[in-house]
Order: C-alpha cells, then sequence, then structure tokens
C-alpha cells in the first residue's frame, strides 16, 4: 500500500513527464530512427514505452549529493544509431529547461527547483509527505 501523497505526488510527476516527452518528441523526435523493437510515439498507452524518447525519475537518498534526497531525471533515447555527446547534452538541456517550467505549474504548493547535481539532473526541495 502507498501512501496517499506519495501517490498524488508521484501522479503528477508522471504527468509533468509526459509533458516533457511530449515537447521532445515534437523537437527532436525525428532526428534519429526507433529502436527496431520500440513502439512509434503513442502507440501504446504509456508514454515511457513509445518513441524516441523515455522520460521519467528514480528516487535518490542523496548520499554524496551536494543536494541531498531527491529525484534524478533520466532522460533515455531509445535507438541504436550514435547520438553524438554534445546532441545529448543539447537534449537533456531543454529536457531540464522543460522540467523547471512545469515544476511550478504541477506542483504549485511546494517548493522544488531543478539543480545539476554532478553529471544528472536532480528535482529537490519539500518532498514532504504530511499526514494521511
Amino acid at each position: 500500500m502507498k501512501h496517499p501523497s506519495l501517490k498524488r505526488f508521484d501522479d503528477r510527476l508522471k504527468a509533468l513527464f509526459d509533458e516533457v516527452d511530449n515537447y521532445l518528441e515534437q523537437h527532436y523526435g525525428d532526428r534519429y530512427p526507433l529502436h527496431p523493437a520500440r513502439a512509434k510515439q503513442g502507440a501504446t498507452q504509456n508514454k515511457e514505452h513509445s518513441g524516441l524518447f523515455s522520460v521519467g525519475a528514480s528516487f535518490s537518498a542523496g548520499y554524496g549529493s551536494d543536494h541531498g534526497r531527491g529525484y534524478v531525471v533520466e532522460v533515455d533515447m531509445v535507438t541504436l544509431a550514435e547520438v553524438p555527446d554534445d546532441i545529448e547534452e543539447e537534449i537533456d538541456e531543454a529536457a531540464a529547461q522543460k522540467v523547471r517550467d512545469l515544476l511550478p505549474l504541477y506542483f504549485p504548493d511546494r517548493q522544488l527547483e531543478l539543480v545539476r547535481d554532478g553529471r544528472v539532473f536532480k528535482i529537490h526541495g519539500d518532498l514532504s509527505l504530511g499526514n494521511v
């Protein structure tokens, strides 16, 4: 059983990442061929399973981090093509800016920010669950 506040938080975070996925598909989705085993964008109910991009996050306890605990944002390109490092960085930066723009819209009741934490981007700030 999941804490009700965590479920609401996760649902909003998923919706935010779906919007970031849409943005990346619209701006970069035609640059590289899909992996042969990957469904075309919109072919599945879950955006993580179709199209060139899979956008999500994993929780990090923050050990060894300057910013502590938070959600490490993951932008994966699902292609067999060679993607140059500078293009990957451009796409990561575009995704990061979109996340920054959307955080206050999806989480107006929380102080959250996206920061560079070493080599990754992390959402950190008010991750409290409150009371049940």
